[in-house]
């Protein structure tokens, strides 16, 4: 005799939504992204301009500039200037002691200027990425995650489908039941981004900008047209990252955080009601 077939799921449901492996990347990844881009950003501050090609120093034009002139902060790009006192440049600390470096103590660690800190800060967590990311990508492969949940296929990039998806998100009208278990057009786009290019790209960046790899492997200057041209990348990528994390979190947050959260941490996921 034949068994029934699994009934499909409905709104209400608690199904499971997220693998182990996705589990535990999730974290160490979120945990690893904010750490690096905080010791980062302690790195910026020692010389707080981003060039293009092999050199950059202090007289040689930089697209982008944070810095303090008198009592005035201000953000530069390509000639565009912006005053950020008290945000960027120059802003006082937790004591209220007047301070002149790009980003304030509460965006960086340490909190204290220190950059030999802040490098050993950066290369460690940047092993907590690289090596995760990698085991998680193969992993990926064997389960099929990728190919079964992140492949994008030629009507979800039609114009009229991207353009519906963009206008059900702008208007916070979230997939419900059965359909909310399979990642929408917007969800792959922004995922495969990260995972294929933004990360790939901040590490591989990160080594060219090293001068270990420099000497053994001096092709990757001229993959990233010099070093200063890397650290733009590097720098570029890595705030790509945090603006997708910002978008990530106020998507969990509108979607139901309690539920989001849990499908991340236990696997299991409470299926939106359909709405009537």
């Amino acid at each position: 005799m034949t068994a029934p077939p699994d009934p499909v799921p409905r709104g209400g449901d608690i199904v499971r939504r997220h693998r182990l492996s996705t589990r535990l990347w999730h974290w160490t990844n979120a945990l690893a992204v904010l750490v690096l881009l905080m010791s980062g950003l302690m790195i910026f501050n020692a010389h707080p301009r981003l060039y293009w090609g092999s050199y950059g120093a202090n007289f040689d034009p930089a697209w982008l500039e944070i810095g303090a002139r008198g009592n005035t902060g201000y953000l530069r790009i390509a000639g565009i200037e912006v005053e950020t006192t008290g945000v960027l440049g120059l802003w006082r600390d937790s004591d209220g002691a007047l301070q002149r470096r790009a980003f304030p103590h509460w965006a960086t660690i340490p909190s204290r200027y220190s950059l030999a800190d802040a490098r050993l800060w950066h290369l460690a967590f940047a092993w907590l990425l690289a090596v995760p990311l990698l085991i998680y990508m193969i992993w990926s492969l064997f389960n099929r995650h990728f190919p079964r949940d992140l492949r994008i296929r030629a009507r979800e990039i039609a114009p009229g489908h991207l353009w519906h998806d963009i206008r059900q998100h702008a208007r916070l009208r979230f997939p419900t039941g059965a359909a909310a278990l399979d990642y929408n057009i917007l969800q792959k786009l922004a995922y495969a981004g990260v995972l294929f290019v933004l990360l790939p790209l901040v590490i591989l960046t990160g080594l060219t900008m090293s001068p270990g790899i420099n000497a053994s492997m001096p092709f990757m200057l001229d993959l990233f047209g010099g070093r200063q041209s890397a650290r733009s990348l590097h720098f570029i990528a890595a705030f790509l990252l945090a603006g997708f994390f910002i978008v990530h979190i106020a998507m969990v947050v509108l979607a139901g955080p309690v539920n989001e959260v849990r499908s991340m941490i236990t696997g299991r996921y409470r299926l939106p009601a359909e709405k009537e």
